[in-house]
């Protein structure tokens, strides 16, 4: 497969191998329901309160009738590109503040503005709104004014990748549009909705996520669907037309079940560049290991250039 190896020393690897002995001791995240994540969505919310707050601005934008919101951070200068910003949250959880941290670290390491896209959860929207919001953020921040002329990058986490990755089949509807996304960086995402091989294959020694479950809580996401409409672009990008797309950076851990999305779409992707990282598990550049750090300083080096290149 089209991957390299991610290159860690041995206190690195002893390090994750240690973190992952604590997470093994942690509930794995399910999708059974609605009701669950829900629960979890009102506690994040919470959480967010009694936290320091970031210097943001938040926002309602869109194009032809659509709106979604967003939230901007900015560099304390004029910035020399943008990065579009799209949260996990297994489509069911999160929202662009849980992002701060890591897109604070792009706009300082990268002299970029973030747009985080706050789009509706699969709770009580269809994936297909999902993917609308962030199509409809995406074309709104590549014809608006205030970012006019600078490069664009697409981040996208987990089920953020996956919507990223559908963001960017969708906007060869508007080839003048797409020419101007510079590259992508996606973490661990998912790119196929009826379940790639390792996530069938997941034990139940899985961490953080509960592997053996992926393949019905895919199927609860999109209920009355067979796999191979599930399977169908843009639900699962993995089978789309991936010519003309931009440069992607890829990262998936040796233990995450979502392994093969990554390996098996970088395959099929033009310019893709996947790494896999050893001993990590699915969320591993949130985790607090040294990791986590040289893969989130390399992936800014890598936004940075791709922002140098176009822009020159």
């Amino acid at each position: 497969m089209a991957h390299t190896p991610w290159s860690a020393s041995e206190p690195e690897l002893a390090q994750m191998r240690a973190f992952n002995k604590k997470l093994a001791w942690m509930p794995r995240f399910k999708i059974r329901n609605r009701v669950t994540p829900r629960v979890i969505q009102a506690l994040l919310r919470v959480s967010q309160k009694v936290r320091r707050q970031h210097p943001a601005h938040t926002r309602l934008v869109g194009v032809d009738g659509q709106r979604v919101p967003v939230r901007i951070l900015l560099p304390s200068g004029q910035p020399r590109g943008v990065v579009l910003d799209i949260h996990g949250g297994g489509w069911v959880i999160g929202n662009a503040q849980m992002d701060d941290d890591l897109n604070l670290g792009m706009v300082s390491a990268c002299d970029v503005a973030v747009v985080s896209v706050d789009y509706r959860l699969a709770v009580d929207t269809p994936v297909e709104g999902l993917m609308e919001d962030c199509l409809t953020a995406a074309r709104w921040l590549l014809t608006a004014d205030e970012f006019a002329g600078l490069p664009v990058i697409v981040v996208g986490e987990s089920a953020g990748g996956h919507l990223a990755a559908a963001t960017l089949l969708a906007l060869k509807q508007w080839p003048a549009l797409l020419q101007r996304v510079s590259g992508a960086v996606l973490y661990y995402g998912v790119y196929d909705l009826s379940g790639t091989p390792s996530v069938r294959a997941a034990g139940p020694d899985t961490l953080l996520l509960d592997g053996p479950g992926m393949v019905t809580a895919l199927a609860l996401l999109m209920p009355g669907l067979s796999d191979e409409a599930r399977r169908q672009p843009p639900l699962s990008p993995l089978y789309g037309d991936l010519s003309g797309l931009p440069p992607a950076l890829m990262f998936v851990g040796t233990l995450d079940p979502l392994k093969d999305d990554t390996l098996l779409i970088a395959e099929r992707w033009p310019g893709a560049q996947a790494h896999l990282v050893p001993e990590a598990a699915h969320g591993f550049i949130h985790f607090p290991v040294a990791m986590a750090g040289s893969v989130l300083a390399y992936s800014r080096q890598w936004i940075s250039a791709r922002v140098e290149v176009t822009a020159g």
